[in-house]
């Protein structure tokens, strides 16, 4: 039987398994390079260990979650690994949230314990007498500033323990591994239960797509808050018994250094990160680096853009024309690293995946025709679980038993799949998914705005720029920049916008929403103040 034809048990794997056969395997191999701090499989394995019996002494257990606020660090991938191996689920949280948007998620989440960097941990202190469950706070580095809060707080190094006891839970590929949030874009932002196996899952897949060997040594700067980054990095060189560098952050200056230094292979950069470095001069790095990278992976990238690493910097393939998926439902089209691609396309249906492009009304249309892009698997637990405390949201995407994943899309006669358009009223920023509606339920608490609506704006770097169309109440004074300003401790660093316009009214349809698509179109007018051309700056933290 055709796998296409029908369904299978597939491959059902761990990530706890996962790293007890790579430690069998390879256990004094060196897994990961944290800028130059080398860490064994057995290294990983053990401190998660410890730290996992700390927490298991402070009472976490199979099922609760975990939220972890940290930046890219070995014990951010310890942390992860301790409270996996202890049946928990990681909750890892933007560290650019502060406020409403934090509070939702831990709150939504139901923790009882936040594992944060020391100055993140401030934040968290902020909005304590809003968290409902939270009953400890461990931080990493210096102890946090305490104005007042009633929140337990420790220092993550005195839990880092030395309890080599292995941790007796058994793990099992249907057990949730993570919650990721979603960006919110129809409301609050939703966790996606995501288990173990499809987490693995999509490893593997990654690893297929990219003919990924022992040999290979990837490199990320992602922040490993993103399933791009743990899976597609980090659990995708475990599978492969392979190399992982991990950096703190992107820069342009340090990325070929850094490539060099590592001696990576496949790199992890997102679009915005690919269209800097392409800008960026030739540097005795990355001619030292040509050809060393064999795949680029990162969000769609413009043709020209792609072009030039494949004719500077001498890549083999970027993933934009090897994949396409969403979190929920992750690669559901793909193609191997070894085939050709038509201009545009990005593969072919996954093995693992039933896929169609359908009508408003969950008609299968025929090929080059443009529809809604549906899903389901054709494997146990390689989707995701649904949304966290939320049936009826799941039971929505849902539909006639078929995941409806909210963009546009059509196949040619040849099975090859073309993302057309996005569905969904969604911001991605600086690799960032972005809320509008948290977006605007923050705006629209400033005095002076009668009505605002958050939308996208083309950008020149790809991606979006965010711009804020509001109507301001009668009498106010406020401008522009003064809403700008008002703004930056009430956002994420990547959600500040950086077009404003003040407007008499919005454009509605006749029941009286907003019609985003024509702001959009607009983009900026001459109307529109730049934040570009301001004497503004943004801190990332």
């Amino acid at each position: 039987m055709n796998v296409l034809d029908g369904w299978s048990v597939g491959e059902q794997d761990s990530i706890v398994a996962a790293l007890a056969r790579a430690v069998e395997k390879k256990g004094p191999q060196v897994w990961l390079d944290f800028m130059g701090e080398l860490f064994s499989y057995a290294d990983i394995d053990r401190l998660s260990t410890r730290l996992g019996n700390s927490l298991t002494a402070l009472g976490v257990s199979a099922g609760d979650t975990v939220v972890t606020f940290l930046d890219n660090s070995p014990d951010a991938i310890i942390c992860m690994f301790a409270i996996m191996k202890l049946g928990a689920v990681n909750v890892p949280i933007n560290t650019g949230y502060r406020g409403e948007f934090l509070r939702h998620q831990v709150n939504d989440s139901g923790a009882n314990l936040v594992i944060a960097e020391s100055d993140y941990a401030e934040r968290v202190m902020e909005i304590a007498d809003a968290l409902a469950d939270v009953k400890l706070l461990l931080y990493r580095g210096e102890e946090p500033e305490i104005k007042g809060s009633h929140l337990p707080v420790a220092p993550l190094r005195e839990y880092l323990g030395a309890d080599d006891t292995p941790i007796a839970v058994a793990v099992r590929p249907s057990d949730l591994a993570c919650l990721i949030y979603t960006s919110g874009t129809t409301g609050p932002a939703k966790g996606c239960m995501v288990s173990h196996n499809f987490m693995c899952n999509l490893a593997r897949q990654n690893n297929e797509i990219f003919a990924v060997t022992s040999e290979d040594i990837f490199w990320t700067c992602l922040p490993l808050f993103h399933l791009n980054a743990i899976a597609t990095s980090i659990l995708a060189s475990l599978l492969a018994c392979s190399r992982v560098a991990v950096v703190p952050r992107f820069s342009v200056s340090s990325f070929w250094p850094e490539i060099v230094r590592s001696r990576a292979t496949i790199s992890s950069v997102l679009g915005t990160m690919a269209t800097l470095i392409a800008k960026a001069p030739d540097t005795e790095a990355s001619r030292a680096a040509y050809r060393q990278i064999r795949v680029a992976q990162g969000a769609p990238w413009p043709p020209d853009v792609a072009l030039k690493w494949k004719e500077r910097f001498g890549i083999q393939t970027e993933v934009a024309a090897r994949l396409f998926g969403i979190t929920e439902a992750c690669v559901v089209t793909q193609v191997s690293v070894y085939e050709k691609v038509p201009p545009g396309s990005s593969g072919k249906r996954s093995r693992y995946f039933d896929v169609r492009i359908v009508d408003d009304d969950d008609n299968e249309l025929p090929p080059g025709v443009p529809g809604e892009v549906v899903c389901r698997p054709r494997m146990p637990h390689i989707m995701f679980e649904g949304y966290w405390r939320r049936p009826e949201a799941t039971q929505a995407v849902m539909r006639n038993m078929w995941m409806h994943m909210g963009d546009i899309g059509k196949f040619d006669e040849n099975g090859y799949f073309y993302f057309v358009d996005r569905k969904k009223d969604y911001l991605r920023r600086r690799g960032e998914n972005i809320s509008s509606f948290e977006m605007e339920a923050t705006f629209a608490a400033h005095p002076e705005l009668q009505e605002v609506a958050v939308h996208a704006v083309l950008s020149e770097l790809s991606e979006d720029d965010i711009k804020v169309t509001a109507v301001l109440r009668t009498g106010a004074t406020l401008t522009e920049e003064d809403l700008c300003r008002w703004c930056l401790d009430k956002v994420p660093y990547f959600a500040v916008p950086r077009y404003i316009e003040f407007r008499s009214e919005l454009p509605k349809n006749p029941v009286g929403r907003v019609l985003k698509y024509q702001l959009r179109d607009e983009g900026a007018t001459p109307a529109t103040w730049d934040f570009d051309k301001a004497n503004i700056s943004v801190k990332r933290r």
